[in-house]
């Protein structure tokens, strides 16, 4: 409910409204204008309680500065009241806005206020804020005893008036008295230079910074906290309320001492050059952070500058307070100019040690450079410089890491640790790509302060962790490319490493990695240096063994010298060859062994087909590599060396069409790992190897062939030439006796005889023209006298196996009729009742004997009673078709290799290696010579077709 008013009129209430105002403008006295606005409200408003308090924005607390009570008692309303987070008074301080409560006697926000109302029966109350331009500069209180905060709209206008006046009023007051009473901090840190200049050591202008600190700002208490690293916590270095903390002081007072883990955030803002600014309900920290930080403080404002030297952070300044503050411009910038001065006269204390610690970090430096020139001397070079190292970065573990491609991972090639602690065999994984690139744009060494927490290198977290390692310093040895090598310093507890500490490691570590490199190129040099001297020793062994006469002595020769340097370049105890040939069933083992620990079973018969290692080396287009556990039981019934850990097995392989005839078998210690360059020499040499052997392997298949061959042509060609000179002779003795008297018996005998001449005649040619290569001609005959001559060949046969013969097509016509024969019919075959314009060009004693031998053959695969059909058909212009059809029976593989046109495998098993396959091959191969083509498939009602094509030849004009 609205409180009443005493009863004025309008024109009262606007003449001691103007009196008021004019007091208020006119009036330069503080507690003048006070008084005067408690009269008037007393005056012409009916409350019991008036206060009126002053707001003080550096302790955040109201002074009293007078008012009405019940009792006329005004000595309760001068005392200063502190404001609490909650409370209603606070509330009215930020929001600047006013605030009723209908109840003074129930409002527990309202402490001091609520045991007043209580004793007084103060009920409706409203606290109204006097401020101006956003600023709050008071309140007042005005309380009744009757229930509700309601103010009538003319009250509630006069009201607004009379406090915004006085706000203006204190207002420019408060503006006036600032820059009378502003802080100078420039002048001040002035002089603090002055004084300092003076000081002998460091302890001594410590005290003075806290001192004139504390005189400036006069806060609860001034500190400065000094940072160390190595246990990442801050110790209480000088105060203002301690004459003197020094170092062995702090140590002994662990309450002095903050680790990082409690001042996290606080930390991480010094470390970037941040003012940390906590006081009147602001904060430059997180909300719940801030908290924690001032209930470890045990204070409620806090100004704190981070000292920094080279990027270091050294520690900080800190200015607390007991209550809460609103710190001013000056505040701020004395505190940071302060803490500036103590990062300028700081390392001058140490100026004598930092200047040996530069020479001997200088000194370590040109230690590793010297490796990079004297590399036989680098064991010891980098051996001294790890131990230094440890030392100067005070750590536990030295660590130089290389990438193996080979296997994904980094591999601890050098490391140094104390003596009692256990040398770290493991590899760690591949980094990840934020990680990459973090040491791609990287400039100095990375630091890890607690790996345990940290987002980076979560792949190596785990085994750094399971073996003590809690903070760490990496660098990358190869600066702006991949981190093949890396500079690991390690330490057991969480801790930091100052700017000139990483750079000396970065420095260090760019230099080790020149020599890493250097070492990787001898290494690679080393490689190639043996893998060449293999080839060469191989092709030496290639060279000697075609010098052999044996076959078998170049084979062997070959495959052992072969393994030999495999062993040599592998640095393996153990090589071995499963070798076969085409057809056989077990496999024969060829082994070269250094070691008694890999000794393996000779007496053991070894199946080709049931195999592991065969067969897993056929399924493979290259090496495969695996362990002894994986091994079948079968196969380690003898390949049961003790020794043996890793193996490697590969096929010799050539091309795809080539069957693999051995695998090659390489076997060593269990913690054994293949690089790549090995790898792949081992891959060039079995490949070489698997061409040379099949090489040899045809010589040893084709020499005895070809000579046999020689002697069968030698052979045939002189009864040839005897059967000729012998035909010759008769041929003579029978013209010398004369031509007989008889008429029929004269034609006759003439008629042979011409036979006779003309078959004497062609073997002269055959003996002069094709003694060693055939010879073709070009000569035409009707492809009907071809079918005649060729069928007469076949007289007999047809007779013996009682076959038919049907010839179509030799007239073209689309109504020709079909000829049906057996052997009453071959000798009129050509007849004027079929006459065929078709004839074929080429060299026809060939192509007759292709076609002899194509009627043979199905003359043999076709049943007793059966049908064989020729089929004669023009393609085009050039080309004549020439089929044979039966209903013999045929080999589907003869088909089958007939068929393909790419090259065989002369090593391999085949159908055409002897007759009818060889023949007809020979046919093939001597038609697509003649021009022509031959081709012989089944049809899908089980017919055999042999196909002729057959040039044609041209027509006469």
């Amino acid at each position: 409910m609205g409180q009443p008013q005493k009863s004025l009129t309008d024109e009262q209430q606007i003449i001691a409204l103007c009196s008021i105002l004019q007091t208020l403008r006119e009036e330069d006295d503080v507690d003048v204008l006070i008084s005067s606005t408690i009269s008037y409200i007393e005056k012409y408003f009916d409350y019991s309680l008036i206060w009126i308090a002053l707001y003080d924005r550096v302790k955040h607390t109201l002074l009293g500065r007078g008012g009405v009570t019940p009792n006329r008692d005004t000595s309760f309303l001068r005392q200063r009241v502190v404001l609490s987070p909650g409370d209603i008074l606070e509330q009215v301080v930020i929001e600047q806005g006013p605030l009723g409560v209908v109840d003074l006697r129930k409002e527990a926000r309202a402490s001091t206020w609520q045991k007043f109302g209580i004793k007084f029966n103060i009920q409706g109350t409203i606290f109204w804020p006097i401020r101006h331009k956003d600023r709050f500069l008071g309140l007042l209180l005005l309380g009744s005893e009757r229930w509700g905060y309601l103010l009538p709209g003319d009250s509630k206008t006069r009201l607004t008036i009379i406090l915004g006046a006085l706000g203006a009023v204190l207002y420019q007051k408060e503006i006036d008295s600032q820059q009378q009473q502003s802080k100078r901090p420039e002048k001040e840190l002035l002089k603090l230079l002055e004084n300092i200049r003076s000081l002998n050591n460091l302890d001594q202008r410590l005290k003075a910074v806290v001192e004139a600190t504390h005189k400036f700002i006069f806060p609860s208490r001034t500190n400065i906290y000094w940072f160390e690293r190595q246990g990442r916590y801050f110790w209480c270095r000088m105060s203002n309320h301690l004459a003197h903390l020094g170092h062995n002081y702090g140590l002994h007072q662990p309450a002095a001492g903050m680790t990082v883990q409690e001042l996290s955030e606080l930390y991480y803002a010094l470390s970037v050059n941040e003012l940390v600014l906590i006081g009147d309900a602001r904060s430059s920290l997180k909300s719940h952070f801030t908290v924690k930080l001032l209930q470890r403080l045990r204070v409620r404002s806090l100004l704190a500058a981070p000292i920094i030297w080279q990027k270091d952070l050294l520690g900080f300044l800190a200015v607390e307070d007991h209550e809460p503050r609103i710190w001013t411009e000056a505040d701020k910038n004395f505190v940071q100019g302060a803490a500036g001065i103590v990062s300028l006269v700081a390392p001058i204390d140490n100026m004598e040690s930092t200047i040996k610690q530069i020479q001997d970090d200088t000194h370590l430096t040109s230690q590793v450079a010297q490796a990079i020139y004297y590399k036989h001397e680098f064991n010891g070079i980098i051996r001294t410089c790890a131990t230094k190292l440890l030392e100067r970065l005070a750590a536990n573990r030295f660590l130089l890491l290389l990438y193996d491609s080979d296997q994904n991972n980094y591999q601890i090639i050098y490391q140094n640790q104390p003596q009692n602690r256990r040398l770290l065999i493991f590899p760690l994984d591949e980094l990840t790509e934020v990680d990459i690139s973090l040491f791609n744009s990287a400039t100095t060494a990375l630091e890890v302060e607690k790996l345990d927490e940290d987002l980076r290198f979560l792949n190596w977290q785990p085994l750094l962790l399971e073996h003590g390692v809690r903070s760490l310093l990496i660098c990358n040895c190869n600066q702006g490319h991949t981190p093949n090598a890396l500079l690991l310093i390690t330490h057991e507890t969480h801790r930091t490493w100052s700017n000139l500490e990483k750079e000396l490691l970065w420095v260090v570590g760019q230099q080790i990695g020149v020599v890493v490199h250097q070492w990787q190129l001898q290494t690679e040099n080393d490689q190639q240096q043996k893998v060449l001297y293999g080839i060469q020793q191989c092709l030496r062994a290639l060279e000697q063994s075609e010098q052999s006469s044996t076959t078998d002595i170049k084979e062997k020769y070959l495959e052992h010298t072969v393994l030999e340097q495999i062993a040599y370049i592998l640095d393996c105890p153990l090589v071995l060859m499963l070798s076969w040939s085409s057809g056989q069933t077990y496999a024969e083992i060829i082994e070269l062994s250094t070691d008694h620990k890999f000794e393996i079973a000779k007496d053991v018969q070894i199946s080709i087909q049931s195999e592991a290692l065969i067969q897993w080396a056929l399924s493979q287009n290259s090496y495969l590599g695996f362990t002894v556990d994986d091994l079948p039981p079968e196969t380690r019934k003898w390949l049961n060396g003790s020794g043996i850990g890793q193996i490697l097995i590969m096929a010799l392989r050539t091309t795809t069409i080539y069957e693999p005839t051995a695998v090659v078998v390489i076997a060593d210690h269990r913690p054994r790992k293949w690089s790549h360059i090995n790898l792949n020499a081992m891959e060039t040499l079995v490949t070489q190897l698997a061409w040379s052997r099949r090489q040899q392997q045809i010589t040893q298949l084709l020499e005895p062939a070809n000579n046999q061959l020689q002697q069968l042509n030698w052979y045939k060609h002189s009864r040839l030439e005897e059967i000729h000179r012998t035909t010759a002779l008769l041929l003579e003795q029978i013209h010398n006796l004369g031509i007989p008297s008889n008429d029929l018996t004269r034609t006759r005998y003439q008629l042979l005889l011409q036979q006779l001449d003309q078959t004497n005649a062609s073997m002269n040619g055959l003996l002069n023209l094709e003694q060693w290569q055939l010879h073709k001609s070009v000569e035409t005959m009707p492809i009907s006298s071809l079918l005649k001559r060729s069928l007469e060949r076949v007289e007999t046969v047809l007779e013996q196996h009682k076959l038919w013969v049907g010839v179509h097509g030799l007239g073209q016509s689309g109504a020709e009729p079909e000829i049906v024969s057996t052997s009453s019919f071959l000798p009129g075959i050509q007849t004027s009742s079929y006459p065929s314009s078709m004839a074929i060009s080429g060299d026809i004693v060939k192509i007759e004997l292709i076609l002899h031998e194509l009627l043979m053959f199905a003359c043999q695969r076709s049943q007793s009673g059966g049908r064989i059909d020729i089929w004669c058909r023009r393609l085009d212009e050039q080309l004549l078709e020439l089929s044979i059809t039966d209903n013999g029976l045929i080999e589907p593989q003869l088909l089958a290799e007939l068929h393909h046109t790419t090259s065989k495998d002369v090593l391999k098993l085949s159908v055409l290696k002897k007759p009818p396959g060889l023949h007809l091959r020979i046919c093939q191969n001597l038609m697509q010579e003649l021009g022509g083509e031959l081709y012989v498939y089944q049809l899908p009602d089980s017919r055999v077709v042999s196909r002729l094509l057959l040039p044609l030849a041209a027509k006469s004009c």
